[in-house]
């Protein structure tokens, strides 16, 4: 995959410590910017992207020639409006759009890191973005979003910096990946290093690119992200362009066809050893373990206001886990606002043009904007 050089980067001089043990320091992030910064760089909103997201949230992505990711959501006037906040978005570290990850070189001999790059953490992700935050010269955001993984993003970065945002919005996620999830990811994982181009982590070096094994877990990965009813009503048992079965093993289906057609684009835009990592920090993502078994825990040195949000198809990440958090918060008398939107689009519903959802996002953010001018 060809990446543009006028991609925005910025070189983390510091060093980070990884939760593996290892430390990173003069590594890249790249990042994206929607709309302005005002003179009080107050009305900053710091986005998360999800597992295959990257930073071009909306508009054009220069890279795919398609639009942004969240393009429903963010824009002038939108829910997340750019004429009236400044939208900030990295690549996530261990990712494949510029920032740091297993296909940059290893500095100390020149090659490809593909699996020998440190294995990386929900943590370690938002560690490394929080440094944007002192490039912008930004004191406090105005909020932080984000669905799916992004969810789990916001979630971490409220806890290990409580002080650093006024609104906190986490969409369709949960608190720690589930059995259900740990298995979906590594079905995934499976599927990549079988294929015989994987090359052990080595196909860049090696010129090859395991992009059946990548497609596979695509297709797996994005069943999960629809309803069994929004599949039905969509393809249902139709068939693909013809009157009857072809008694054979090419897509007789149209949701054959479309599955096949995910995969295939997946692949031309990611990079599977980066799908290995990214998938492995979403599987170790775990708030509860982290803070001894009490959620609570995790938010009790923050006065930021919650807004959580699911959808009641997403069997992904299911209301429950949304509740969890909810519950966690209540518990110690956070301020906190909760809706489950109803949806039959499943789990991306938080990407797709979903009115309930992002008149409630837009609600939440305009009314704490008006009271933070207050």
């Amino acid at each position: 995959m060809h990446i543009e050089k006028n991609i925005k980067t910025l070189i983390i001089k510091k060093p980070l410590k990884l939760d593996c043990g290892k430390t990173i320091k003069d590594f890249p992030i790249a990042y994206e910017t929607y709309g302005s910064l005002n003179s009080k760089k107050d009305n900053a909103i710091l986005v998360f992207h999800a597992l295959t997201g990257d930073q071009f949230v909306t508009g054009l992505n220069p890279i795919t020639k398609k639009d942004g990711w969240w393009s429903y959501a963010v824009g002038p006037d939108k829910a997340i409006d750019t004429n009236k906040y400044f939208v900030i978005c990295c690549n996530v570290i261990g990712g494949c759009m510029g920032s740091f990850g297993p296909s940059h070189k290893n500095p100390d001999n020149n090659s490809v890191f593909g699996t020998n790059f440190p294995v990386i953490t929900i943590n370690d992700i938002v560690n490394a973005q929080y440094n944007l935050l002192e490039h912008f010269g930004i004191d406090k955001l105005f909020s932080i979003t984000g669905g799916s993984m992004g969810g789990m993003q916001v979630l971490q970065f409220i806890t290990n910096f409580p002080n650093k945002s006024k609104t906190v919005i986490p969409i369709a996620t949960t608190s720690s990946h589930s059995a259900q999830n740990i298995a979906l990811n590594e079905l995934g994982r499976q599927a990549i290093t079988a294929d015989s181009n994987w090359k052990d982590g080595n196909y860049i070096s090696n010129n090859t690119s395991p992009g059946k094994g990548l497609a596979v877990a695509r297709m797996a990965a994005h069943i999960t992200y629809l309803s069994k009813k929004g599949l039905q009503e969509k393809f249902g048992r139709k068939l693909q362009e013809r009157e009857d079965l072809k008694f054979g093993f090419d897509a007789d289906f149209q949701i054959e066809s479309y599955l096949r057609y995910q995969g295939s684009v997946f692949v031309d835009r990611f990079d599977a050893n980066s799908y290995l990592y990214i998938t492995r920090a979403m599987d170790y993502f775990d708030l509860t373990k982290q803070f001894k078994g009490n959620l609570s825990d995790a938010f009790k040195n923050t006065k930021a206001k919650f807004f959580i949000i699911s959808f009641t198809s997403d069997w992904l990440y299911p209301t429950q886990e949304n509740k969890d958090i909810v519950i966690a918060l209540n518990s110690i008398g956070a301020d906190v606002g909760f809706v489950e939107i109803e949806s039959d689009k499943g789990h991306d519903s938080f990407l797709l043009d979903v009115p309930d959802f992002l008149n409630a996002l837009k609600n939440f953010l305009d009314k704490s904007y008006i009271e933070n001018q207050k």
